[in-house]
């Protein structure tokens, strides 16, 4: 199995949702998941772990995101956001949200591809 870390692999899951505590019951009921607060300031925001491993995150939709339905969204790691942004928009895609930090984290940025499917890509801050 790819280390998470890798240029190119699935590293994260996100769920956006209407009701982050019917959410919570829910998962953690039928995956076994554990819940904690995030890193996120000024959000709510609860990583989800299965066993020891954090995997994902819940979070509730944003203001301006309200109307849209609950959605799970995944993130790839990439060596450099702004580069793997740039690439995306010369193949024919588009950047939805341009790269952007987040706090102890590392820097990440949403793409829409060609056909209109909707992928984040993350750069992990390095960890000394």
């Amino acid at each position: 199995m790819s280390s998470p870390m890798q240029h190119g692999t699935f590293s994260w899951v996100e769920l956006m949702t209407s009701d982050l505590k019917g959410a919570e019951a829910f998962y953690g009921k039928l995956f076994g998941w554990a819940f904690k607060d995030g890193p996120i300031n000024g959000m709510e925001y609860r990583i989800v772990a299965a066993g020891d491993q954090d995997v994902g995150g819940l979070m509730a939709l944003p203001e301006n995101l309200k109307q849209a339905p609950p959605s799970w969204g995944a993130y790839v790691t990439v060596d450099d956001v702004d580069e793997t942004s740039r690439q995306a928009e010369s193949l024919g895609g588009k950047v939805l949200m341009q790269p952007h930090d987040i706090p102890t984290v590392g820097r990440m940025a949403v793409i829409q591809d060609p056909q209109g499917a909707v992928i984040s890509a993350i750069s992990y801050a390095k960890c000394d």
